[in-house]
């Protein structure tokens, strides 16, 4: 199923796509959701990210490709960072750069995956029961603060801006997760194509591993990481992020700055 979240009269609702129509919903979509039997035409409402997480939780080093090209070591648990909530955001609303950084900002195309229930401290074999669906994510970086100060890398700094944790369109159960490739294309050019199955520590691993340092809650989205092929992005450019099963999200990106 692909779940989504949207305005529709002024209301915030949620639904699942079928043939192209939103099938509106109600209650929650981790908790026993039952079909309204009101059905509207995509046109008439306006999308939101498809989940409201109290946490977007992003990983690095996360895949051997881009750990290679770079010359790094193979991390031995993961490394991660958090994107704060009012960093999401929607595909077909702009990007935009921070008032207070003028340098280089970076698409990240990734998989998101989302949490279905509470879980806390769960083994890897049972970690996929905790897994709802899985997104398509655009980790948008201010990529020159992160090591602009020597003596403090701003992970959180760098991520966390308002419009930097695209997420959607859907989030998308049901998948084989090993069988997906995230694609990123700058301005219609391929420039990421990779296979998720190249992560050094799965979808099940990762979600084993960071219950075990928080309780993950039902909304939560892990963002799995990326691998090569990413790069900047200049006043107008359009990031788009394909995955198949979950479908594009699709932002252009608007500088201020370059307009002035």
């Amino acid at each position: 199923m692909r779940w989504v979240r949207f305005r529709h009269g002024g209301t915030l609702k949620i639904g699942t796509l079928n043939d192209d129509m939103v099938v509106v919903q109600s209650g929650s979509m981790f908790q026993n959701p039952e079909p309204t039997g009101e059905v509207l035409e995509p046109a008439d409402v306006t999308f939101l990210p498809p989940v409201a997480p109290g946490k977007m939780i992003g990983l690095a080093n996360n895949f051997h490709a881009l750990i290679e090209k770079a010359g790094g070591s193979i991390p031995e648990e993961p490394l991660y960072f958090i994107k704060v909530n009012t960093s999401l955001h929607q595909g077909g609303v702009p990007i935009t750069r921070p008032k207070r950084y003028a340098g280089k900002i970076i698409f990240e195309g990734e998989l998101g995956l989302v949490i279905g229930n509470t879980c806390r401290d769960v083994s890897p074999e049972d970690a996929l029961a905790c897994l709802f669906g899985c997104t398509c994510v655009n980790d948008v970086t201010a990529i020159g603060l992160l090591n602009k100060d020597p003596d403090f890398p701003q992970w959180t700094r760098s991520k966390a801006a308002d419009t930097f944790g695209v997420i959607g369109p859907v989030v998308a159960t049901g998948l084989d997760l090993a069988t997906l490739r995230v694609v990123t294309t700058l301005n219609e050019t391929e420039r990421q194509n990779y296979p998720v199955a190249d992560m050094v520590f799965s979808p099940a691993e990762l979600i084993s591993h960071l219950s075990h340092d928080m309780t993950l809650e039902a909304g939560d989205v892990i963002a799995c990481g990326t691998s090569v092929g990413v790069g900047s992005m200049r006043h107008d450019d359009v990031v788009t992020v394909t995955i198949g099963g979950i479908g594009s999200i699709s932002n252009r990106f608007i500088d201020p700055s370059a307009q002035a």
